[in-house]
């Protein structure tokens, strides 16, 4: 089995043969890590390009600015607009091709303007494991994911970038808020608000690994089952919040928080 080290030099080398990228930065861990290292190895010719949109909090999207900023890398902000097709906000288990497949086309023409030949994300070895349609759209697209060429894990790139500084290597995974919903169910502004400002909340309880997911009027709470006590004792502010963010019911998950929890239904 090879060394995180190991892979870590034959991220470079893959990276190096690129010659430029655009790279999809969200500032999570995993396209944190590649833009660090795409930066020290094609110097200038790098531009992380973050997407702004509903489907994530503003306070992420600063983050990856300051981070962005932070660690030197040429940066661009743009917006999206997932909520104006229909195809994403009826919520089918493809949800994700259709926000990939539009997002990459536009890292495509950004990258083409700026003259740089390829774009990159940060799928890591991990992922390949998990239903992500988004894949799809990347292989279509012809978008390179290094970090899954060189067999690259989460665990690997949280230890290297622990060991090199990246700021980012404890932080918690933050997918789109549109994975709080299960599939079918049509997804809105309002109801991406609720999600949001309940994740918010909990957040200032001192929670950090969570997820609200919606139900309907049903907020089913996923947190690291280490924290049980933290909800339990606030039980009851907990449900009058959540309530009165729109909620009717509240729940907490006895399984813990599970990455891609809506995926076991399908």
């Amino acid at each position: 089995m090879k060394s995180a080290v190991a892979k870590l030099n034959e991220l470079k080398v893959i990276l190096s043969s690129y010659g430029g990228a655009v790279i999809a930065f969200s500032g999570g861990v995993d396209s944190t890590f590649l833009a660090s290292i795409a930066h020290d190895v094609l110097k200038e010719k790098v531009l992380a390009v973050t997407a702004s949109s509903e489907t994530y909090p503003e306070e992420e999207i600063d983050a990856a600015v300051s981070l962005a900023q932070q660690i030197g890398l040429p940066h661009l902000l743009i917006h999206t607009e997932e909520l104006a097709d229909g195809k994403f906000t009826a919520n089918p288990p493809e949800r994700c091709y259709f926000c990939k497949k539009e997002l990459f086309a536009r890292f495509r023409k950004i990258a083409e303007a700026y003259g740089l030949p390829q774009v990159l994300d940060g799928t890591n070895h991990d992922d390949r494991l998990d239903y992500r349609p988004g894949m799809q759209a990347a292989k279509e697209l012809g978008i390179k994911s290094p970090l899954l060429e060189a067999e690259l894990t989460k665990e690997d790139i949280r230890g290297l970038s622990r060991e090199m500084g990246i700021p980012t290597w404890n932080k918690p995974s933050l997918p789109c808020l549109a994975s709080r919903f299960p599939y079918g169910e049509e997804i809105t502004r309002e109801k991406l608000a609720m999600v949001k400002n309940a994740e918010a909340y909990l957040r200032s309880l001192g929670l950090e690994t969570l997820r609200v997911r919606h139900h309907g009027n049903l907020a089913r709470i996923e947190v690291d089952p280490k924290t049980f006590p933290i909800i339990m004792e606030a039980a009851g502010e907990v449900s009058q919040k959540l309530r009165q963010i729109g909620y009717s019911y509240v729940t907490l998950d006895l399984q813990g928080f599970r990455s891609g929890s809506l995926n076991e239904t399908l």
